[in-house]
């Protein structure tokens, strides 16, 4: 393809799509529930311990045995800690305090607490950062499918593929666990200069990509940055400008560093907030303050809250989107924003509807990703 000229690595259209794993779509397993379980878990354990403790301790007080070993109650009880308490108990508690009640009790705790217990570990475990997986195929993430019949929003176990063409050929490729686009470009990127020894001139790709991370990135590479942000086309219109109220179209003094108000109000520096990314970037956001919103007019266009308007700036995003504007703007930007949809979006249709590839036949994350890399293949010949 090199020696034909369809390839120069001059032009990327990078885009995702998502792919239903082959796993069961009712094998579920949620973050946020197993961490209200194993939460739960946690406080009945603790009552269950100290209920046996304070029989123990009335044993005591009576036959003067010695104390019981306790799980402190600001730690956090994990399975490790519950099998070395249980056999605390069944080697420290006395024969006096073994009735029916805690006999009971210690059963409970050993046959049906701790396996709960030593579950939900392994359930975060496997899930990581993730907020889902299927029990069928541990590595797919429940994600909203493009393909919804019933139109409910319905979540299936999938994986979010991303790829980049040029001329319709797929350069390169990778599979991802998490549903959002914004993370997966420069582990994206990444792979890519790995399997190819190279990076392309130009990157093309839509909003769901525009981040200061991915920028920077795209900077520190030299490489064309032809990737929208979220807003880019609503920025364009009338209305857009014509909205006084949102922090876009505030007037800002660079000498003073304050915003002004549509009421004539200045907004001045009061903080930095950090946000750290799932990638580990760091971006600072300046956070400028109202100083006077109590008796404004025009406080209820402004903003809902009971205090004075807050807003938060970040001065390098600022920037990058400046330049991604004039980019996108320009001529060549143009060319190649009209070519986005033709490029890759057509293969991933072809792909899907014309050969009927929507869901994986192999689990696991490796195993899809040859899977996939076959498919790119067969895409190229």
């Amino acid at each position: 393809m090199f020696e034909k000229g369809f390839i120069k690595f001059e032009n990327y259209f990078l885009d995702g799509t998502k792919i239903e794993a082959n796993a069961n779509k009712y094998s579920f397993v949620w973050g946020k529930s197993t961490k209200q379980y194993k939460e739960r878990l946690q406080k009945q354990v603790r009552e269950l311990l100290e209920r046996i403790d304070v029989i123990n301790d009335k044993e005591n007080d009576e036959y003067g045995d010695s104390d019981l070993e306790e799980l402190g109650e600001g730690i956090e009880v994990t399975a490790e800690d519950l099998e070395e308490t249980i056999r605390s108990i069944n080697e420290g508690i006395s024969e006096n305090a073994r009735n029916d009640e805690v006999e009971q009790d210690l059963k409970k705790l050993e046959k049906e607490m701790l396996p709960r217990l030593k579950k939900y570990e392994n359930h975060e475990k496997i899930l990581g950062k993730r907020n889902s997986f299927s029990k069928t195929d541990h590595d797919a993430t429940f994600m909203r499918m493009k393909e919804d019949p019933m139109k409910n929003g319905q979540v299936k176990a999938g994986y979010n593929v991303q790829i980049g063409t040029e001329n319709q050929f797929i350069l390169g490729y990778s599979i991802h666990q998490k549903p959002g686009d914004t993370t997966t470009f420069i582990p994206h990127m990444k792979k890519l200069k790995e399997m190819t020894g190279r990076m392309p001139e130009n990157i093309i790709a839509d909003a769901g990509y525009g981040s200061e991370e991915n920028y920077a990135f795209i900077e520190r590479h030299n490489l064309g940055n032809y990737v929208k942000y979220p807003n880019f086309h609503r920025e364009q219109r009338r209305k857009f400008k014509d909205e006084i109220f949102r922090v876009e179209n505030l007037p800002y003094d660079p000498v003073n560093d304050e915003f002004t108000c549509p009421s004539g109000k200045k907004f001045r520096y009061t903080d930095d907030k950090v946000r750290i990314t799932d990638n580990g970037y760091s971006q600072i956001n300046r956070i400028y303050t109202a100083e006077d919103c109590r008796w404004c007019r025009k406080r209820k266009a402004c903003h809902k809250s009971r205090h004075n308007r807050r807003i938060e700036i970040n001065p390098v995003l600022i920037e990058f989107k400046k330049k991604v504007s004039n980019n996108l703007k320009s001529e060549m930007g143009l060319i190649l924003r009209s070519k986005r949809p033709v490029e890759v979006e057509s293969v991933f249709g072809h792909i899907k509807y014309n050969r009927g590839f929507k869901r994986f036949i192999l689990r696991g994350l490796d195993n899809v990703s040859i899977e996939w890399g076959l498919i790119s293949i067969a895409q190229s010949v």
